[in-house]
């Protein structure tokens, strides 16, 4: 049977992973096997007592950093898909069976459309650009699913990357020709292009790509997000 492992990475998310953990109770098919994976980097807002309460959610901790806790996640996951899942990202009802469904058609990864949950012209146009199989469309607010066989044939997270390690998965990914958009939106939280302003934090993104591109280290990348990103 296919099982779907649910794979969150938090630190100090109380709310946030609150309300994802009722979405996904609410939205899943629950027609497959699934676990839910909440992965910890040393929250000391309450997060970990809150998890707790929610019976089938298996909480561990890991050391803190998205890629880090993601690959922590993944080595203790006992499902033949993983379904790596920012948590103030909402993905669509019956997920599983989308993602099952594209898996089964050969497509052993991907991600979801996306819409942000902020109408503004910068965001409006940014989340139209998902519907497309680009790699330049990309970004880990969209979700990821890759099957286990595919996530350790690459390695999984390259856990130098503090920043940007979603996309530098996906890249990889890319490469294996087993990439995915499923045609299913997923609403995510614009919370950081408010505190930021639109124009200016996409401004930075797009400035953290092309230093990417033009081969700037990992530590070029985070010293530039930290300086200029809250």
């Amino acid at each position: 049977m296919i099982k779907v492992s649910i794979i969150i990475p938090i630190l100090n998310e109380v709310d946030a992973i609150h309300r994802l953990l009722l979405h996904i109770e609410k939205t899943i098919s629950k027609d497959n096997s699934y676990e839910v994976i909440v992965v910890d980097g040393g929250s000391s807002d309450g997060s970990q007592e809150l998890i707790q309460d929610f019976q089938d959610v298996i909480l561990i901790e890991a050391q803190k950093g998205r890629a880090k806790q993601m690959n922590a996640g993944a080595k203790i996951a006992k499902g033949t898909i993983l379904y790596f899942l920012h948590c103030d990202s909402f993905p669509p009802k019956d997920f599983d069976l989308e993602i099952i469904k594209h898996v089964d058609k050969g497509n052993l990864a991907g991600c979801f459309r996306m819409k942000f949950d902020y109408k503004h012209p910068v965001l409006l146009v940014s989340q139209w650009f998902t519907r497309f199989n680009h790699i330049s469309c990309r970004g880990g607010d969209q979700s990821l699913f890759v099957t286990k066989y595919l996530f350790d044939k690459i390695d999984g997270f390259n856990e130098s990357y503090i920043i940007y390690e979603d996309n530098e998965i996906i890249k990889r990914l890319y490469q294996e020709k087993q990439f995915v958009v499923i045609p299913k939106y997923l609403i995510t939280s614009a919370r950081r292009y408010r505190i930021n302003g639109a124009w200016k934090l996409q401004y930075h993104f797009t400035i953290i790509h092309l230093k990417r591109k033009l081969g700037h280290s990992v530590k070029s990348l985070l010293n530039y997000y930290s300086k200029n990103v809250k």
